[in-house]
């Protein structure tokens, strides 16, 4: 059980990706993770984090199936580089895309027609703080600004 690994009473636990959070075991000093090529790098940096609590050294070694997809293998060599976890996410992102801000993807490029949220992430508290200033001194201009740059989109932007 977990608390006889806690305790010290075994020294090994073979467990699934559940320990990923909530689990705080200081003496856990070694993690094989098998079968990394499947797990995004959210959930490696989540395994990852379980060991190295304590006083002590800790490794963690990523076990993958050859042949790995240049994704996984970008994803490995992320890992390998940093345990920076902004870091990793700005990595994340760039390699699969934010997705959709009014939509249902969760991967993928988004469809801006000029901005790229990775470059320009420095750009949105101003953009942010404009789209304000607009909305309040002329909201009759809003609809139609919205209509004209998400086009259909737009009916999420109002659920």
């Amino acid at each position: 059980t977990m608390q006889s690994f806690k305790s010290g009473a075994i020294e090994v636990l073979v467990a699934t990706t559940v320990i990923e959070v909530g689990v705080d075991v200081p003496n856990a000093s070694l993690m094989v993770i098998e079968n990394a090529e499947r797990l995004g790098l959210a959930q490696l940096h989540q395994l990852r984090g379980r060991v190295g609590r304590g006083p002590g050294e800790a490794h963690c070694v990523l076990l993958y199936q050859p042949p790995l997809s240049r994704t996984a293998r970008e994803r490995l060599g992320i890992l390998r580089e940093s345990d920076d976890g902004f870091v990793i996410a700005e990595k994340d992102m760039a390699l699969r895309g934010p997705g959709e801000l009014l939509g249902t993807r969760q991967t993928g490029q988004v469809q801006f027609r000029i901005a790229d949220l990775t470059r320009d992430a420095a750009l949105m508290e101003g953009v942010h703080d404009a789209a304000e200033t607009i909305a309040e001194s002329a909201p009759a201009a809003v609809a139609p600004l919205i209509a004209r740059w998400l086009g259909t989109a737009a009916m999420y932007a109002e659920a």
